[in-house]
Parts: C-alpha cells; structure tokens; sequence
C-alpha cells in the first residue's frame, strides 16, 4: 500500500527534468557556444550591496582564520560559512548571475553567511542540529576550493542517540547554469530534487557543476559522504546511489565502479555509455583515434556491466523517452553476464517519472534498505579495466596484465575448504576480510585458494576471524603470503591511483607550474603561457575551483610531497622540467625531442605526459597537460572523456582549437612498468 507521503511528493512539478541535448547546432567544434553561458547585468545597487556584503563576510572569515584561539568548531566548520562567500564572489565575479533572484538570493546568503560565521565566533554551529534542508561546505582535497553539497534530514532525526540511518544520494540533471548560488538556492529552498524517502537522510553532491560526476565530480561524492559522517549516523550498509537524466549517468557510474559500497543502485534516464548515446540521442559522426575510444572503457558502463551482480539495481525510464537507450544498453549488457537488470518503465512518459512507477521504486528500494548491503558475501565477480577501480567486496586487484584491457576476477567463498577463483588479466590480487569477519575456522580448517583450476596452500586466518592473503603471478604460477609483496627497489608499477591516464592526476591535489626561464624557441612559449593560462581559466569554469598556480622557482618540499605537480614549458623555461627529465622515459634536447623511439622537431612539437614524478613517486608528475577534454566536449555530458592517453606528442603548427591542444601526432599508453610500448598503429 503507497503511504500519503508518496503521493504528497510525487507532484508532477517535482517530476520534469530537462532534457540536455541540444540538436545538431551542438555538433560544430567550430561555432561552439560557452558554457557557463554569459549571465546578466546585475543592477548598480545590488552589486553595490553584494560587494558591500562580501566585505563584511570576508572580514568575519579572516577573523576566525587569524584567531588562534579560535574554538575547535569554528575551525571545524568554517567551510559552512566560507561556501557562501565563495559562491556569491565568484557569480560577481565571473558573471553567473543567471536571473534577478539570483542576485536577491545572494544578498540573503551573505547575510546567512554572516550569521553563520557570527555564531562559529561563539564555538557555535547550530545548523548541525536542523532538520530539514541543510546546505554545507568543504574544503577539497584537489584544489583546496569551497565545495557545497546538500542534506535533507529528516524532521524525526534524533541528534543524540546510537541508531544509524540510511543515506540516499541524489545525483541532479544537466544545468549549464547551475552556479553555486543556484545550486545553494535550491538546497536552501528545498527544490531541484526529486525524492523523499521515509527515514532517510538525503545527500545532494554539487558535484562540481555539471559534469555528469566525472573525473573532480566523482571524488566530491567522497568527500562530501566524509563530512556528512562526521556529524550525522548514516548506516555503513544503508548508502543508496540514485540520480535522473545527468544524475542518472552518474548513477550509473558509482554503481559500476563502486558497487560494493552501496546498498542499492537506481539511476534513471542519462547516458550509460558514450558511443551509442551520441549516435543515436545527439545525431553525431563518430570519429575517435583509437585511445579516445579505448579510454571511452573508463565511464562506459556497459564494459563493467558484471559488476551490478554486486549491488540490487532498479532501472528507470519513460516511455517516450529517447534516453530509454542507456536502461535499454544496460539491460543488453547484464544479459550477457546472466543478470536480469530490473528495468521499470514509465507508461506514456517522456523525460520524466510517472508517480505511480517512482511510488514502486521507493517501495522497491525501502525493502532492499531493509536487508541492507551484505559487505562480505559468499561470492564476488569482478571486472576491471584500471586499478584506478581495484576493489569489490573482499576482493581487491593489484596489478592487470594490461591497462584498459578487461581484468576480470569471480571469487567464491566456502568457510570449510578457503576460496575457488576464476582469474584473467589479472597478475596480482589479495583478499581482505577485517577483524570479525572472515568465516573460515581458524583451528580447523587450513584453507586451500583454487585459482584456475590449480590449489594453493593459503595462511591460515588469525583468532580475530581477520584473514588477508596476497597473491602475485610469476612465471605462470601464482604465490601467496600473508603480508605484501616487497616492491623491487626503484621499480616502477603502475598500481592503485598511480596508473594514468594524464586526467587522473587532476582527481587528486594538483599543482600547476610556471616556468620563469626562456623556452628553447618563441613558439613553445607562447603555446605554453596559452595553455596553462587556459587550463587555470578552464578548471574554475568546469570544476569551480581555482587551481593552485606557483612558479616553478618557489615550488618547496612540502608542495612536491602533497601534489601532482603539473609541470608547464619545456627543459630550458622550467627548471623541475629540467631536473626530472633524466628521469622520464623522454629526451628533450634543443636539437630533438624523442619520444617512443622516434624524433620530432624541437621548434614545432612539444609533450603532454604523466608520470610517476622523479622527485616523488608516490605522486605524479605532468607535463603541459590539464584536463583532456576541451570546449567541443562541454556542450554534452556523454563527450567528456578523455581525450589524451598517458602520453602525447603534440605538433603546435596547427593552433589549439575546441577539441584539441593542437595536431596529436603521437599518443599512447605506458606499459604496466611505465615504459612505452607497441601501440595500435606502431
């Protein structure tokens, strides 16, 4: 029986989202129109009581920043009240204001912010016992940049007390003018979202703006989910993954590469995929080089369709939806992997829920929550094209045979004989079960891993009932211990969040580097300065968040041990180019610049290129590259993949334009030792 809450809230105003694709204009890299568009004019007097706003926020944030006596709260959450300065300042600034509330909201929500910091003063924060809608900040790790993410707590949320609630994730639609303040506008009114789950606190990610939580996207769920349990109880195995049109894309993402963390998936509409959804929904010839389509495999989900037999998943579509394509690619997918994907279909709807099929969902949903996410089942299966994604359940994989090449791994549990396991691309793995949870007897049963076909004596489990075994291939057989392998001294492996390609270094804290010297000819510092300047530009625009930017004279040791130092010119202008570059697998000299064995003219050619760096490598270095995707990309979701591999030879005789930094003349991926390999068209 559907409860009048369902009803209530499944009003139709709250059930139409946009629809993102915008025809066959949005297919012409060469007349592209700007995302974020221009905003409007902001009257003469509201900008005057904005500015007037910002200096008085700006003031109380400096106050509690240079108290040292400052209590532990207001240090502690001060990005609550700083989230409001940040996105007032940057609409002014950067002209987002996108229509006359807007502006009205935004003298509110510096008078919010204000009030917050007012009571932070006072080691107070009492928007941490409201319930309702709550908006919040955080500090990200990438950029150190304000970052603002929504709660709903629900009106019977006890503040005191042991109980643990569940937690949903909704992810939002395309909006190429969803600037902080629109997004903070709706959190604080408590529109822009579509669902309401009874007894369940609901997470709203910004996501850093609309970029389908890809990339800087994804890890704001993370770091967002890290704050959120800092101050409410939110059941471990209670995390629900749910979003519509782009947020249904998003969905679809964290269900595949993370489904072993939630307790259920529910995406509707979106993209699954980007190869059939431009074809078929945005009308565009394809023509990708050969590593653009290989790297499609890091966001299609299709490729990591097996995963879903992990995690309950409820798909949605309406009807008459075009976006029916990513539900109806899915469902093709996971039939071949033997799973029926439970796809719910709106009658007669367009891109929208129809209430009685979102009423079944909910339903659907509240009975999984119910039982709850299972962390440590009895069987896994696995597939992996990056160790970027190394971990389902209990099992976790260390080492591929071959980056973006399927590695693919079924474990089956059984507590009187040890674990039988099904093994392919796939050259080291371990299991992990923690104190409390591994059901194998530790007197009794001394357990057997049967991997292909092959037994192997494992370690026994310890009295804790905590058992791990790490296993690494060699020479065709597979060895075991009950500790890590030791790392030979000096040797390079690509392994977890130190595999590539070059956009994986700006999901982490980046760094970008200025050369201060002269480059070897005009042409590649003028390429240089345009770039980097662009890159800067660029990441405040899609990311929203300022990039940190130092000179490559002022860069000390802390900064090489917390960053990814994405270094921009060439061995004469920058001098940790030039200290690092003995150590990349490149030549850069004034009379060549050789790369995978072959020579390219020094005046006309530059490299893009990631690396464990020299310096430390346990991060990465970059070099002239930010992130891959470029204008062209920004006007669909589904293009923002990326663009360059691990390494790229780039002629500057053709100009950048909106697709690329230029003519790629070479590009490829490193092999599993960081060492260049036969590609494609070698």
């Amino acid at each position: 029986m559907k409860s009048p809450a369902f009803h209530l809230l499944l009003t139709f105003s709250l059930l139409v989202s946009p629809v993102f694709a915008d025809g066959p204009e949005d297919n012409k890299p060469e007349n592209v129109r700007q995302i974020p568009p221009p905003g409007i004019e902001v009257p003469a007097e509201k900008k005057a009581a904005l500015k007037k706003g910002l200096n008085e926020l700006k003031s109380s944030l400096d106050a509690i920043r240079k108290d040292e006596k400052a209590s532990q709260i207001a240090k502690t959450y001060l990005p609550d009240a700083e989230a409001c300065y940040k996105a007032v300042h940057d609409a002014l600034k950067h002209n987002e204001f996108f229509k006359p509330n807007e502006i009205d909201f935004a003298i509110e929500l510096l008078k919010l912010g204000k009030e917050r910091a007012a009571q932070l003063k006072q080691g107070k924060a009492p928007w941490l016992t409201q319930t309702g809608n709550v908006f919040r900040g955080y500090r990200s790790k990438i950029d150190g940049s304000i970052q603002p993410f929504g709660l709903e707590i629900p009106s019977n949320y006890t503040f005191s007390g042991k109980d643990e609630w569940r937690l949903d994730f909704w992810f939002h639609g395309r909006g190429e003018k969803l600037s902080e303040v629109s997004f903070l506008q709706q959190r604080h009114n408590g529109s822009g979202g579509k669902i309401s789950p009874k007894d369940t606190i609901v997470l709203h990610p910004y996501a850093r703006y609309s970029n389908a939580n890809k990339f800087a996207g994804e890890e704001d769920l993370f770091e967002a989910l890290a704050v959120a349990k800092q101050d409410y109880r939110i059941d471990e195995n209670r995390i629900l993954v749910r979003g519509f049109s782009m947020g249904g894309a998003a969905c679809w993402q964290f269900a595949v590469h993370y489904a072993g963390q939630w307790a259920a998936a529910s995406p509707g509409a979106g993209f699954s995929e980007t190869p059939d959804f431009l074809k078929t929904f945005q009308g565009e010839d394809l023509k990708p080089s050969w590593w653009e389509k290989k790297l499609w495999r890091w966001y299609d989900a299709t490729d990591w369709a097996v995963n879903l037999s992990n995690t309950p998943t409820i798909a949605y579509s309406g009807e008459e939806d075009k976006q029916k394509q990513a539900a109806d690619m899915m469902v093709a997918a996971t039939q071949e992997e033997g799973l029926n994907l439970v796809h719910l279909i709106g009658p007669g709807m367009g891109h929208k829920y129809h209430p009685d099929t979102l009423a079944e969902i909910e339903s659907r949903l509240d009975s999984i929550a119910t039982v709850g996410r299972d962390p440590y089942p009895e069987k896994v299966r696995f597939q992996t094209y990056t160790l970027r994604y190394n971990r389902m359940k209990w099992v976790q994989v260390d080492g591929l045979a071959e980056h973006w090449e399927p590695g693919r791994i079924r474990a089956t549990l059984s507590p009187k004989e040890g674990v039988d396991l099904f093994v392919k691309g796939i050259t080291a793995f371990s299991l992990h079960f923690p104190a409390g949870t591994c059901p194998i007897d530790p007197v009794n049963v001394i357990p057997n891993l049967t991997i292909n076909g092959d037994h192997y004596r494992a370690p026994k489990p310890w009295s804790d009932r905590s058992w791990t075994v790490w296993c690494q291939q060699k020479e065709g057989k597979w060895e075991l211990s009950d500790k890590p392998f030791p790392t030979k001294k000096g040797a390079l492996t690509k392994q977890h969040n130190l595999q590539g390609p070059i956009d994986d270094a700006f999901t982490d804290s980046f760094m970008f580097v200025s050369p201060s010297g002269k480059p070897q000819v005009d042409l590649i510092g003028e390429w240089t300065n345009a770039e980097r300047n662009r890159a800067i530009d660029h990441w405040r625009k899609q990311f929203r968040g300022d990039a940190r930017v130092k000179k490559d004279s002022d860069v000390n040791d802390a900064d090489i041990a917390s960053n990814n130092l994405v270094l921009w010119g060439d061995p004469a202008s920058n001098n940790l180019i030039a200290k690092v570059i003995k150590d990349l697998p490149i030549d850069w000299k004034p009379d060549g610049l050789t790369v995978a064995g072959k020579k390219y003219d020094p005046k006309f050619h530059t490299v893009a290129l990631i690396y464990p760096n020299p310096l430390n490598p346990e991060r990465y270095v970059v070099l002239n590259s930010g992130f891959t995707y470029r204008e062209y990309d920004y006007l669909n979701n589904a293009r923002q993949t990326s663009k360059l591999p691990d390494w790229a030879v780039i002629d500057l005789r053709k100009k950048p334009d909106t697709r690329y930094p230029g003519k790629v003349v070479a590009a490829g991926f490193f092999d599993e030792n960081w060492k260049f390999k036969k590609q494609p068209e070698d």
